[in-house]
């Protein structure tokens, strides 16, 4: 029985080789057939040299059907589809022409040449699909769903909304959520691009095709499937796939007219010259096909479509998503980037930045009634006290007491048969904190930060300073931005006296405080009139309406869903120095595609003068015109590793 087993698995392994071997040379088809018609032409060649024609032609009539096949079956259905005639048209017909006038192996080589071209730029295509592929493997389709109390495996199509899950070690997490029961470290690689495993707790947030670590957790599903940021991520590079630049778009217009000029030109010359300069039939002809190849626009046409996708996929790896060609393209032309502050160049979240202990208060009694007091707020401002402390006093616990809470301003509460009030000045006593340490107060308010105030009996015990502090990137990004020749702004609906301080600190060029979200469109057509092409960062709702306005609207990876929705580019990683990598491949990508569109159309020219000199053969046409396409692809694919 147990070799019955071991018979079946050995089968199965086989199986799934056979199948992996099909989808390869299913996938690789067309390279495959351009390289067997490539031998098909080396043996005919040898064979016509030694004056066997009788078979030689039909080896060359074998490579014509083996390596024009596929995009003579792609030209053909593209122009009953479009109506308009196309580049691959026009190559199958000279081809067939250099034959009909007995030039048998300048034919099958142009068909070669075209073939090996159109498998790269297929490679290319296959490259940017085989990103998606490998997002795609990430999303588990199960998952092991808890129901009062036993667990049940499902389909993660089936998870709905606050539905109970369990994670176990080693596991990808099927769905956005948070963490109910358990602590672990999450690798976010997949989603975020960070390297090292983050730490998460109880409340913390998880996302869907991220590892869990060393735990098991119990999370509670917070979005639907469809819905996850991981599905968004797919959403986003399909997009960019289907999606054209303008300079692509252009191409694809002009292809259409130009092949028709070419026809045009090639009917005209196939008997004007006989008449007009006077060659011979023969060579009217000739040079009239070799015109055909020479003149047809394959370079050009193979010059933006590699490059561009190469792009958006080097981006996908590196944590850059982008909606869509035109908006890469357009990247390389911003001279302005306006930044929300909030969540973009701070970390969105207080931080205790100053803890200042009065004079005489015991330090272990004041952290103990502040951890006791502060653990029992939902306030984003106690969440952060506490968790400073706890980072800190590790070995505190929570006293049971009675809370009041006075909302909006403060929360007191009794002992050891002492009264304590935690909050604003107001509500612990403004007197005695106006004279706090010579007003440390209102030097640390005057900083940009929230001070609360801690009062123990009728004195005042300290202070704790927080700040939503700027990212640890930030003046690197805003720095590399700068070295980049382009200008920042910061626009936020802060008091202009936090957004000093953080504009200062951050480096900005500029800023503009208490902006509403119609201020910020206003500004951002301000910037536009003044400067050109204008960015805008955010992560929030109210930067909705400003990265929609804007040139090109970035969002940050963790921002709402809004935001992500509205953007042409994201930031998955929250790294706002990716911004400057993001111009930088715009730049790059439009200096490919300059480089490649003046390079084939100086090949064209010298192509067709050269023909018309007499001084070209249809063999050095071919090559020349082929060899040129395949360059200008070469050089696209070098975006996939920059």
């Amino acid at each position: 029985m147990e070799a019955d087993v071991n018979v079946k698995y050995d089968d199965y392994n086989d199986s799934k080789q056979e199948i992996s071997f099909i989808g390869k040379i299913k996938e690789h088809h067309e390279l495959i057939f351009a390289i067997f018609s490539g031998v098909l032409i080396l043996i005919g060649w040898l064979l016509q040299r030694q004056g066997v024609e009788n078979i030689a032609i039909p080896l060359f009539i074998a490579a014509f059907v083996i390596g024009g096949f596929a995009k003579a079956k792609e030209g053909i259905e593209d122009t009953i589809a479009e109506k308009n005639l196309n580049v691959e048209l026009l190559m199958i017909f000279a081809a067939v022409g250099s034959a009909i006038i007995g030039h048998w192996l300048e034919g099958s080589i142009l068909i070669f040449i075209f073939a090996v071209s159109g498998a790269l730029e297929t490679y290319t295509m296959n490259k940017s699909q085989r990103e998606l592929s490998a997002l795609m493997s990430l999303q588990p389709e199960e998952a092991t769903l808890l129901i009062d109390g036993v667990e049940k495996v499902v389909p993660v199509s089936q998870l709905g909304l606050n539905d109970l899950i369990i994670v176990k070690p080693g596991e990808r997490i099927p769905a956005d959520a948070v963490i109910v029961t358990g602590r672990t470290s999450i690798d976010q690689s997949a989603i975020t691009g960070e390297s090292m495993p983050v730490e998460k707790n109880i409340q913390d947030e998880v996302f869907a095709g991220t590892v869990n670590g060393s735990g098991s957790i119990t999370l509670k599903v917070t979005k639907k499937s469809s819905e996850t940021l991981f599905q968004k991520i797919l959403q986003l590079v399909q997009s960019a796939q289907s999606e054209k630049s303008p300079s692509q778009q252009f191409i694809e217009r002009f292809e259409g007219t130009y092949v028709k000029v070419v026809l045009i030109t090639v009917a005209l010359m196939m008997f004007l010259p006989h008449y007009i300069i006077g060659w011979s039939w023969s060579e009217t002809i000739y040079r009239a096909l070799v015109l055909m190849v020479v003149a047809s626009p394959c370079a050009l046409v193979a010059s933006i479509m590699p490059a561009t996708l190469s792009a958006i996929s080097n981006g996908a790896r590196n944590g850059l998503l982008f909606k869509g060609g035109v908006h890469l393209e357009q990247l390389s032309k911003i001279k302005v980037v306006a930044l929300d502050k909030t969540g973009t160049l701070t970390r969105g979240a207080p931080a205790v930045t100053d803890v200042v202990i009065a004079d005489g208060v015991n330090e272990e009694e004041f952290y103990q009634a502040v951890y006791t007091i502060e653990s029992q707020s939902n306030h984003p401002l106690a969440k952060a006290i506490v968790k400073h402390i706890l980072q800190e006093n590790e070995r505190l616990e929570r006293i049971a007491v009675s809370v009041h809470e006075q909302s909006g301003f403060g929360v007191g509460a009794i002992i050891n048969n002492t009264e304590w009030k935690i909050g604003k000045a107001d509500f612990v006593n403004k007197d005695l904190t106006n004279s706090f340490h010579s007003n440390i107060g209102q030097t640390l308010s005057k900083q940009g930060k929230t001070v609360v105030y801690i009062k123990q009996g009728n004195e005042i015990a300290g202070l704790i300073a927080l700040k939503d502090v700027i990212r640890d990137e930030t003046i690197t990004a805003i720095e590399s931005l700068r070295n980049e020749g382009i200008k920042t702004i910061m626009l936020t609906g802060d008091s202009r006296g936090t957004a000093e301080a953080i504009a200062e600190e951050s480096k900005v060029d500029g800023f503009v405080a208490e902006c509403l979200p119609e201020d910020k469109v206003n500004e951002i057509k301000k910037l536009e009139k003044e400067s050109g092409s204008v960015a805008m960062v955010g992560d929030g709702i109210n930067d909705a309406p400003a990265l929609a306005t804007a040139s090109v609207g970035v969002a940050m990876g963790e921002g709402t869903d809004v935001a992500l929705e509205t953007a042409d580019v994201v930031l998955m990683q929250n790294d706002l120095t990716k911004l400057t990598k993001a111009v930088q491949l715009s730049k790059k990508m439009n200096r490919i595609v300059k480089q490649n569109i003046v390079f084939s159309m100086v090949v064209i020219a010298l192509l067709i003068c050269s023909n018309f000199l007499q001084i070209l053969d249809l063999p050095l046409g071919v090559i020349g015109h082929e060899g040129s396409t395949i360059l200008v692809i070469l050089n696209g694919l070098r975006l996939l590793k920059s």
